[in-house]
């Protein structure tokens, strides 16, 4: 029943398919979880959840082991047949059900309404459209389900902000599987409607260099209630 697509019209998402990108991700996420410390971030990310969550992006499913026992049920969406696999995988040793689906973010193959909360993670950046994916974030969310974020954006100085939209208009895309450097994905949840709550901006790493992927933001959300529910 999760699975029947209800409410908005839906776009004809494009497929996608990023084999290249997919197995170097694989292979970089695993050791960043130690070496950057998303392990521990993943943890602060998910602590405190509970009843029915939607991913959007699951990737290789390195969020699954930090979902807290008292979450239901994970429906775990990722369009990139190869990370999906992976997350198949990572499914099976979760600590909670988790349910990965093949389904794009801007058409979300599930009903309106029918979560307590959504969690985005390192997603927003390779989407196509941030607007479509949030409208339909809150679409599938309860009103008053929250929004888990954990998003990388523009940051830095000057010269760091125009050499990441330089990047986004050149190679960056390309090379990283649709990945953006320069999009803001908290004024993103703002002008989408979501009330923001407490958020953090971290560096990853935090000391060394800074990279044009390295402002992050960690933090929650929520879904507005209608005027008839409060």
């Amino acid at each position: 029943m999760r699975l029947a697509s209800a409410g908005s019209a839906k776009v004809a998402p494009s497929p996608v398919h990023h084999p290249v990108f997919a197995r170097f991700y694989a292979r970089c996420s695993v050791g960043a979880e130690t070496r950057l410390g998303l392990a521990d971030i993943r943890a602060r990310l998910l602590t405190g959840l509970s009843g029915r969550v939607i991913e959007i992006g699951a990737g290789n499913g390195l969020n699954f082991a930090h979902y807290p026992a008292a979450v239901a049920e994970v429906v775990a969406i990722e369009p990139e047949p190869l990370l999906r696999r992976l997350a198949l995988q990572a499914a099976l040793r979760a600590q909670v059900p988790v349910d990965v689906v093949p389904g794009a973010a801007e058409a979300l193959p599930v009903k309106s309404e029918g979560f307590d909360a959504a969690v985005l993670s390192l997603v927003l950046c390779s989407v196509r459209d941030v607007a479509r994916t949030l409208a339909e974030v809150r679409r599938v969310l309860r009103p008053g389900g929250e929004v888990r974020f954990f998003e990388h954006g523009r940051g830095g100085g000057r010269a760091m902000t125009l050499t990441q939209r330089a990047l986004d208009r050149t190679v960056w895309p390309a090379l990283f599987g649709g990945c953006h450097v320069a999009r803001e994905p908290v004024a993103a949840l703002r002008e989408a409607g979501f009330e923001l709550g407490p958020h953090r901006r971290l560096l990853l790493p935090e000391q060394g260099p800074k990279l044009p992927t390295s402002y992050t933001a960690l933090g929650v959300a929520w879904r507005p209630r209608e005027p008839e529910d409060r």
